[in-house]
């Protein structure tokens, strides 16, 4: 019984292997074929980036944006350390 336990295990880890080397391929192959479009996004990319990084930022990890009733600074959203 233990035999057979450790064949289909090597049947699974040869299954994720190919399947690791297939989407490889297709991931390289979307690459080198649409380069043109790759190259266009990264300014959209860089924006949203942007406007996520100002978002967690500038809210100062207060935990989210419930209302301000609660805050010790005069119901303002603005993080004073």
């Amino acid at each position: 019984m233990a035999h057979q336990h450790n064949q289909s295990s090597s049947k699974i880890s040869i299954v994720k292997i190919a399947l690791f080397v297939f989407l490889a391929v297709i991931v390289f192959l979307l690459i080198t074929e649409h380069w043109a479009h790759i190259l266009g996004l990264p300014p959209l990319f860089l924006l949203l980036g942007l406007c996520i990084l100002m978002h967690l930022f500038m809210h100062g990890g207060h935990g989210g944006h419930g209302g301000g009733s609660g805050n010790s600074n005069g119901g303002s959203n603005i993080y004073r350390p």
